[in-house]
C-alpha cells in the first residue's frame, strides 16, 4: 500500500511539473482581493464556467470576498447558473444563492439597458468560450462592451484559455451582410484569440455599434501559452452547455458544427458523442468512411458506426454514419472535415445532397454560421473544397496579420 501510495504521489508530482498550472484573470483577481474592485459596484457577465482553478464558482467567491458590491448578475445562453437548455430563452430573476438581481441576455434583450446598469460601475465578463466564432458567448460580450461603451462604465474582462489553442486561425471571414448573433464581426471561423485579446481587437479597430469605444481593461491570465492544450493547463472543465462536455468536444464543435445546421442530418447531439458523428437513416457509414478516409485528411480518421440518438428530432430512429478521430488535432484543419464530408455525401448520394435539399430557414441559418453565403454556392456547384479553401487564403492571412498586435501571450 505504501508502495502504490509513494507511486501516485510521485505521479501526481511529475504530471504537475509537466502540467503546469494556469491562473485565469479569475484567479489572478482573487489573489489580489479583487482590489482593482474595491469602493466599486459590479455587473458580472458569467454562467457556470466562470470558476477558480478550484473550482468555486466566481459569483459566489466575488459576493461573499467581503471587499466587494457585486450588484448585478447577466445570464448569457444556458442562463447564469447554467438551468437552460441550448437556444433556450433566459429569463431575468433573482439568484437564489446571493439574492442578486439576474438580468436575461439571452432573449428579448440582448444588451445591458440603461436601466439594467443603474447600480453598476463596471462591468465584468467571465465566460469559457471554445474559440468558434459561431458561439454565442463572444457577441454576447460585445454586446456588454457596447452598453459599457454607450453609458460611460468601465468594461473588465476576465481572460480564460482558448481550448482550441492560441495558434489555431482557420475558416472563412465573415461578410458585414451576414452579421448576426451566431458571427458579428470580421474575424476567422476558428480565431485563435482569448476572449480578452478578442475583446481588445473589437475595441481597437471600431468594430463596436457607431464605432464606439468602452473603457475596456483585461485581467490577463498567468502561466498560459498559445501552444497549450486544456490538459496542460492544469484546470479543470466545466461543461459550457450541455453539449460541449469536455474540452476535447470543442475540437469537434469547430469541425461539424456548421454542418449540424442542416435539417435531416445528425452529427451526434442527442447521443453520447456530441459534435463527433455524423449520420442519417440514408448513409451508407463504410462507404463514407471509405471516401473520407481516401481523402488523407490530415490527423483525421473515420470510422463506421451505426446509433439511436436518446433526443433530438431524429429520437430512436437507426442512425449509419461515421465517428471522427482527431488522431492529431495539431495538424486537422478543423474547418475542412465538414466541407469534405459534405462534398463526399454529396458525390455517393446526389439526390440527397444536404444543401441542395435543406429548408429556407435552415440554408439561412447556415449561411449565418458561415458568414457568407459563397460556401454553400460553391458546394452546391459542385467546386472541389481545397478550391473553396484557397478561395479565402488572402482574407484569411491578413486577418492573421491584422490579429498579432492584439495577442497578449506567447
Amino acid at each position: 500500500m505504501k508502495i502504490l501510495l509513494t507511486i501516485l504521489l510521485a505521479a501526481g508530482i511529475l504530471s504537475a511539473q509537466q502540467h503546469p498550472m494556469v491562473r485565469t484573470g479569475l484567479d489572478v483577481l482573487a489573489e489580489s482581493n479583487f482590489s482593482m474592485f474595491s469602493g466599486k459596484r459590479i455587473g458580472l457577465i458569467t454562467n457556470p464556467t466562470g470558476i477558480t482553478r478550484t473550482l468555486a464558482y466566481g459569483v459566489d467567491v466575488i459576493a461573499h470576498s467581503g471587499t466587494v458590491r457585486l450588484t448585478t448578475l447577466f445570464g448569457p445562453e444556458h442562463g447564469v447558473r447554467g438551468d437552460v437548455a441550448a437556444g433556450g430563452s433566459v429569463d431575468s430573476s433573482t439568484d437564489s444563492a446571493t439574492g442578486i438581481p439576474v438580468y436575461s441576455l439571452y432573449g428579448r434583450t440582448r444588451k445591458p439597458t440603461k436601466e439594467m446598469l443603474k447600480d453598476v460601475d463596471i462591468l465584468v465578463y467571465d465566460i469559457q468560450d471554445i474559440g468558434s466564432r459561431s458561439y454565442t458567448y463572444i457577441n454576447t460580450m460585445a454586446y456588454g462592451m457596447e452598453a459599457a461603451a454607450e453609458n460611460g462604465i468601465e468594461f473588465v474582462v476576465l481572460d480564460r484559455p482558448n481550448p482550441i489553442g492560441g495558434n489555431r486561425v482557420e475558416g472563412n471571414i465573415l461578410k458585414p451582410e451576414f452579421k448576426s448573433f451566431v458571427g458579428m464581426f470580421p474575424i476567422a471561423y476558428a480565431y485563435g484569440m482569448t476572449c480578452g485579446e478578442l475583446a481588445t481587437m473589437i475595441n481597437e479597430e471600431g468594430w463596436l455599434a457607431g464605432g464606439k469605444k468602452c473603457r475596456l481593461s483585461v485581467v490577463t491570465m498567468k502561466g498560459w501559452r498559445r501552444s497549450m492544450t486544456w490538459a496542460e493547463t492544469g484546470l479543470p472543465w466545466v461543461p459550457t452547455s450541455p453539449h460541449v462536455p469536455n474540452p476535447e468536444t470543442a475540437l469537434f464543435y469547430t469541425a461539424t458544427g456548421i454542418l449540424g445546421e442542416l435539417n435531416g442530418i445528425s452529427i451526434g447531439v442527442g447521443y453520447t458523442m456530441p459534435f463527433q458523428l455524423v449520420g442519417a437513416p440514408w448513409i451508407n457509414g463504410a462507404q463514407l468512411a471509405e471516401h473520407l478516409n481516401a481523402l488523407h485528411l490530415p490527423g483525421c480518421y473515420f470510422r463506421p458506426l451505426s446509433y439511436k440518438p436518446f433526443y433530438n428530432p431524429m429520437k430512436d430512429q437507426l442512425l449509419q454514419g461515421i465517428q471522427l478521430y482527431l488522431l492529431d488535432p495539431a495538424k486537422a484543419n478543423l474547418t475542412e472535415i465538414q466541407f469534405s464530408i459534405i462534398a463526399e455525401m454529396n458525390a455517393l448520394w446526389p439526390a440527397r445532397a444536404v444543401l441542395a435539399n435543406a429548408s429556407s430557414d435552415r440554408t439561412s441559418m447556415f449561411d449565418k454560421v458561415m458568414g457568407t453565403d459563397e460556401v454553400r454556392k460553391a458546394i452546391n456547384a459542385g467546386t472541389p473544397i481545397k478550391e473553396i479553401l484557397s478561395g479565402w487564403k488572402a482574407e484569411l492571412e491578413q486577418f492573421k496579420i491584422k490579429r498579432q498586435k492584439y495577442l497578449f501571450y506567447e
